[in-house]
C-alpha cells in the first residue's frame, strides 16, 4: 500500500484486513472458497438428481420446471437486499448464519415427500443461498486491497466455483448409485460444519461503518418484483400471453419500478444506483446475464441427456461433465493475467464467443452422438466461461467503494441467478416444447409427455415393443429439444459477446496499489 489515504466510510473494512495480516488472507480465503462449493456442489447435484426426483416425486413438466428454477428466482429476489443486509450486520455474521440456515434447509430438501414441498424446500434454500455469495466476493474485496493480489483471489474464487461444479456430479453420481436421491443434498452438511467452526475463528469481520437502516419496504419490492417478473417470463414462454402471467409481469415491473424510485429517495438505500452510471459496472453485469441465460439451458439439461438419452448411470454421467470444470478451473486462475496483457474485452468477448461456437456444435447433437464431440465442447465451454466470468467479477468489484462491495457483489450475483432462472424458463420452455410434441404408441400415459423421465416411469408398465417405440420417439423428440436450445443459447452468446467487445471498449483492470 502506498500513503495514499483511504476514501470516507472504509475504515472498518480496512481494520478487517489488519486483523488478519496480510499472511492471515490467504486461510481466510480459503474458507470463503469453502461457501463458494457449498452452492456449485449443490447447484450441479440438482441437476444430476433431476431424473431420480422425477421417477419418485412425479412431478408435472411445470413442476420440474418449478424444482430446476425457484431456488434462483428467490435468490435473485433477495440478492441484493441480503448483500446489503451484510454491509450493515457484518458480512462474516451474515455469512455464518446463512451457511447454517443453507445446511438446515439442505435436510428438508432431502426428506422432500411431495413435488410441492420440494418446490418449497428449494425456495428456502434460495433465501439461505442469497446470503452466501455477496459475502464471499465483498470479503475478497476488503481482504485484498491489491489488485493483483485480488485478481488471483477471484481467479481462485471462480475456480472453487468450478471444481464444486466438477465435484458435484461425480461424488453425486457415486451417491445416486448407491443411496436414494435425497443423499446428494446431505453432502452440504459437512461443508458447512467446517464452513462455521473454522470461519469463526479466521474470518474477519468487515461492515459499513455508517450503513443507514435496512429498508424492509424495499426488501419487499425487489423480491415481489424480480418473481413476478421472472414467473411472467416463464408462464408466456410455457404458456403464452395467458392472463395471469401478465398480471404478474405488470406487477412485478410495477415493484422494481417502485424500488429504483425508492433507492433514489432515500438517504443510504440498500443498492446504489449510481452505480449502473460506471461503463464497467453495467456492461460486465450485462455480460454475466446475457452470458448465463445463454448457457443455463444446456447445463440443466445435459444430465437428463448423459442418463435418460445415452443411458450413462449417475457416476458415470458426472464424470462425463469434468472437462467443462476442469477448463474453466484452470481459465479462472490464468484469467485476472490474461486480461491484462491482451485487453479486457478481448478476454471477455473471446471468452463469450468460445462458449457461443460449443453450443452451435452441439445442435449437431444425436441420441448416439459420440462422446469425443461432448468432451470437447463441455472443455471449451469451460475454458471460455472461466475466462468471461472470473474477468468480470474483477471488473464489478474494481468499480466500486470498499464499504459497498456487498451491494456490488450482489448486483453481480443477482445477475448470475436471474440470467439462471430466465434462461431455464426460456430454453427449458423450447425443450419441453419441443419434446411434448413426439407421437407416442396407443395406450401411453400422458405422464409421459410431461418429461423425458416420465416416459421412462411410463415404459417400465409397458409391453417391451411398445415401451421400446416409445423410448425411441420421447428420446429422438428430447433430442431435437435440445438442439433447439443450444442453437438459441449459441445466438445468446454470440451476440453478447459482439455488443461486450463494443461495451468494454478501453476498459482496464485496476493496478493502482492503493483504493480508488
Amino acid at each position: 500500500m502506498t500513503g495514499t489515504p483511504e476514501p470516507a466510510g472504509t475504515a472498518g473494512a480496512v481494520g478487517a484486513v489488519g486483523a488478519v495480516g496480510r499472511r492471515g488472507r490467504w486461510p481466510a480465503l480459503a474458507v470463503l472458497v469453502l461457501a463458494v462449493l457449498l452452492v456449485a456442489v449443490d447447484a450441479t447435484v440438482l441437476a444430476l438428481a433431476t431424473p431420480f426426483i422425477s421417477e419418485e416425486l412425479k412431478p408435472s413438466g411445470t413442476q420440474l420446471l418449478w424444482i430446476g428454477d425457484i431456488y434462483s428466482f428467490v435468490i435473485a429476489g433477495l440478492l441484493v437486499s441480503m448483500g446489503s443486509l451484510g454491509d450493515r450486520i457484518g458480512r462474516k455474521r451474515i455469512l455464518l448464519l446463512g451457511a447454517t440456515a443453507f445446511g438446515a434447509v439442505s435436510v428438508l430438501n432431502a426428506y422432500a415427500a411431495t413435488p410441492e414441498l420440494m418446490i418449497l424446500a428449494r425456495a428456502l434454500l434460495g433465501v439461505a443461498g442469497a446470503t452466501l455469495m455477496p459475502a464471499t466476493l465483498a470479503l475478497i474485496r476488503n481482504l485484498f486491497p491489491d489488485p493483483r493480489e485480488r485478481s488471483l483471489a477471484v481467479g481462485i474464487w471462480g475456480a472453487a466455483a468450478s471444481g464444486g461444479a466438477a465435484l458435484g456430479p461425480i461424488l453425486g453420481g457415486f451417491l445416486l448409485e448407491h443411496f436414494w436421491w435425497g443423499s446428494v443434498f446431505l453432502i452440504n452438511l459437512p461443508v458447512m460444519a467446517v464452513l462455521v467452526l473454522v470461519g469463526a475463528k479466521l474470518l474477519p469481520e468487515s461492515r459499513n461503518p455508517d450503513p443507514g437502516p435496512w429498508d424492509l419496504p424495499s426488501v419487499a419490492l425487489s423480491l415481489a418484483g424480480t418473481v413476478g417478473v421472472v414467473y411472467a417470463v416463464k408462464e408466456v414462454a410455457a404458456h403464452g400471453f395467458a392472463p395471469g402471467a401478465l398480471t404478474a409481469g405488470l406487477l412485478g415491473g410495477a415493484a422494481l419500478y417502485g424500488f429504483v424510485r425508492r433507492q433514489q429517495s432515500l438517504p443510504v438505500p440498500l443498492l446504489d444506483t449510481r452505480l449502473f452510471r460506471n461503463r464497467g459496472f453495467s456492461s460486465a453485469v450485462l455480460a454475466d446475464l446475457m452470458a448465463v441465460l445463454g448457457l443455463s439451458g444446456l447445463v440443466f439439461f445435459l444430465s437428463q441427456y448423459l442418463q435418460l438419452v445415452q443411458g450413462r448411470g449417475p457416476l458415470e454421467a458426472g464424470l462425463a461433465e469434468l472437462p467443462a470444470a476442469v477448463g474453466a478451473t484452470a481459465a479462472g486462475l490464468a484469467a485476472g493475467r490474461a486480461a491484462r496483457r491482451f485487453s479486457v474485452r478481448a478476454v471477455v468477448s473471446g471468452g463469450l464467443a468460445a462458449v457461443g461456437l460449443a453450443l452451435a456444435a452441439l445442435t449437431a447433437v444425436g441420441p448416439s452422438t459420440g462422446y469425443p464431440l461432448l468432451g470437447t465442447v463441455l472443455l471449451v465451454v469451460g475454458l471460455g466461461a472461466g475466462f468471461a466470468f472470473t474477468v468480470t467479477a474483477d471488473v464489478i468489484l474494481s468499480s466500486v467503494p470498499k464499504d459497498q462491495a456487498g451491494s456490488a457483489s450482489a448486483v453481480s450475483e443477482t445477475a448470475y441467478e436471474l440470467g439462471a432462472a430466465l434462461g431455464i424458463a426460456l430454453l427449458g420452455s423450447v425443450v419441453t416444447g419441443a419434446y411434448r410434441g413426439f407421437t407416442a404408441p396407443a395406450g401411453t400415459p400422458d405422464a409421459a409427455h410431461e418429461s423425458l423421465g416420465g416416459a421412462v416411469e411410463a415404459a417400465a408398465h409397458l409391453p417391451a415393443d411398445t415401451a421400446s417405440a416409445l423410448l425411441d420417439a420421447a428420446r429422438q423428440s428430447f433430442v431435437e429439444g435440445l438442439a433447439l436450445a443450444a442453437g438459441a443459447g449459441a445466438a445468446v452468446l454470440l451476440a453478447t459477446s459482439a455488443a461486450v467487445w463494443f461495451l468494454l471498449r478501453g476498459q482496464k483492470l485496476d493496478d493502482r496499489a492503493a483504493e480508488h
